[in-house]
């Protein structure tokens, strides 16, 4: 498990891009924030009301991307593979000025997130990290797609599957322990689309932004993009990336297990709004040690805050 205290970014970190939906330009800044601050974003193309928290009840869409919105209906959306970034490099609070309402795709994947927040470098305070437990399981199943989430008392761990009748996707999954494993497969993964979907996608306003420089493209037996695939499994490790970013709208890191079939962004939201819609479902637990290994954090070093 990360140096167990809460960390911000040293000083900003400035990206520029386009929206994979909205294909608008869009400047965005992480910036340092003090401990219990969280993760927020705020709107710096606006005047007022421009404060928008990740939450998992803040999801005011997940069709395609994960979108948030305040109680004034300003939003924020595509917000998954920076929340994954800052997830897994244990970054637990920053303000992220955005100036449109879309995080820049970049190169679809988290990885351009993770470079430069790593050569940036992180902050570490004084004050413990708070963790969810998960403390019995939660189903949530729709249709032929499903998730669980169950406890474990040690780690973080996401099982994922997928299934595609197109022979270049097909059925991946994979098995992922998110704080000791090797994740730099996940994190370079980019979202990808069928050739076929791409004008529908457009009629309904969505993948203005779209290109080969951001997305794998699959046409029947091919990849479009001209060097291929980045890893074997880039298509499932995608959607783990995506469901570790939505996992921290909870607001916390996690303990526990997900196995999920046939996954998404909505899917995921449904499951944590099932799971925290119930305090007997989990529990918040602050981590009182400066280092403690992920084997222990059930043996009697937490204090319950929740």
């Amino acid at each position: 498990m990360h140096n167990l205290s809460q960390k911000t970014v040293k000083s900003d970190i400035s990206f520029s891009g386009i929206g994979l939906h909205t294909g608008n330009a869009v400047d965005l800044i992480i910036k340092p924030a003090q401990p219990n601050n969280g993760i927020i974003f705020k709107r710096t193309d606006l005047k007022e009301n421009n404060i928008i928290i990740p939450g998992v009840f803040n999801v005011s869409s997940a069709s395609f991307c994960t979108t948030i919105s305040n109680d004034f209906g300003v939003s924020v959306s595509t917000i998954e593979h920076l929340m994954g970034a800052l997830f897994i490099l244990g970054v637990d609070n920053a303000v992220i000025e955005i100036n449109n309402n879309e995080v820049p795709i970049l190169d679809g994947s988290a990885k351009v997130f993770v470079e430069k927040i790593t050569k940036t470098g992180l902050e570490v305070s004084n004050q413990p990290i708070r963790i969810i437990k998960i403390n019995k399981r939660i189903d949530y199943v729709d249709g032929s797609k499903s998730i669980c989430l169950e406890p474990n008392n040690i780690n973080f761990e996401i099982d994922f599957s997928l299934e595609y009748s197109n022979s270049v996707i097909g059925n991946q999954s994979n098995h992922i322990n998110v704080y000791e494993d090797d994740l730099s497969d996940i994190l370079s993964s980019r979202t990808f689309c069928l050739y076929e979907d791409i004008e529908k996608l457009k009629t309904l306003g969505l993948a203005r932004g779209g290109s080969l420089d951001n997305a794998i493209v699959v046409k029947e037996k091919e990849v479009l993009n001209k060097d291929g695939l980045r890893n074997k499994k880039e298509f499932v490790n995608h959607k783990i990336l995506d469901c570790i970013g939505d996992i921290y709208l909870s607001g916390y890191k996690m303990v526990g297990k997900i196995k999920c079939t046939h996954g998404g962004h909505k899917l995921t939201n449904q499951l944590l709004r099932k799971v925290f819609s119930d305090k007997n479902n989990y529990s918040i637990i602050e981590i009182k040690e400066k280092s403690l290994p992920s084997t222990l954090v059930n043996r009697g070093y937490l204090k319950s805050i929740a």
